[in-house]
């Protein structure tokens, strides 16, 4: 099956493998970049170092939208683009600091939640609201295990669970809610318009 962003490529893009590899690097540098305005959307919390911020939202629409490879690329682009001093991490963060700090794990997790759910998608799970939210719901997981393990090493396991997973339940649940409603609908659009559902 193809992903939405394969079906929303324009047909001329999919003619020649040279075409084909410029759309990918366009769709990975784009989902780079909405990457990083995700992450300007931050509301530190006092009682932890872990912001809330746009980021996961963006992460697991970007690997259902883009596919397993195309989304962890544009995750990996993303942290090569904070490391290199773009201010591109939450908050305008930049540099290996934002990294090796206690929110890391988060970052490093990006990647490999992009291609959970985008593994998922190539399957054919964003394509019904429920196995939608199980993709969603999996990629976030996959989020969390990477962060907290991470901050796990700053902080003791019970401490990661509190400060770094339970006080953003809620605003991942509504997160998820939002990219469940818009995969399938956007599928929804293309069969509409009759666009390739399928290689």
């Amino acid at each position: 099956m193809v992903v939405l962003a394969d079906a929303l490529v324009p047909r001329g893009w999919r003619a020649t493998p040279a075409l084909q590899t410029v759309s990918s690097v366009v769709l990975v540098v784009a989902a780079s970049l909405l990457t990083a305005l995700a992450a300007q959307v931050t509301i530190p919390l006092p009682f932890t170092p872990v912001p809330i911020t746009g980021q996961t939202f963006a992460v697991l629409l970007v690997g259902a939208a883009l596919g397993s490879r195309r989304g962890a690329a544009s995750q990996l682009l993303y942290l090569a683009e904070g490391l290199a001093g773009m201010p591109v991490f939450a908050g305008g963060k930049a540099g290996p600091a934002a990294l090796l700090g206690p929110t890391g794990g988060y970052l490093v997790g990006f990647i490999a939640a992009a291609f959970v759910t985008g593994w998922l998608a190539e399957r054919g799970w964003d394509r019904r609201v429920l196995t939608a939210a199980c993709a969603m719901v999996l990629g976030n997981l996959t989020i969390y295990l990477f962060g907290a393990t991470w901050l796990a090493t700053f902080t003791g396991l019970a401490k990661a669970l509190t400060l770094g997973v339970l006080p953003f339940l809620p605003g991942d649940a509504l997160k998820i809610a939002l990219a469940t409603a818009l995969l399938p609908s956007a599928w929804h659009v293309v069969a509409l318009a009759g666009l390739p559902r399928e290689r």
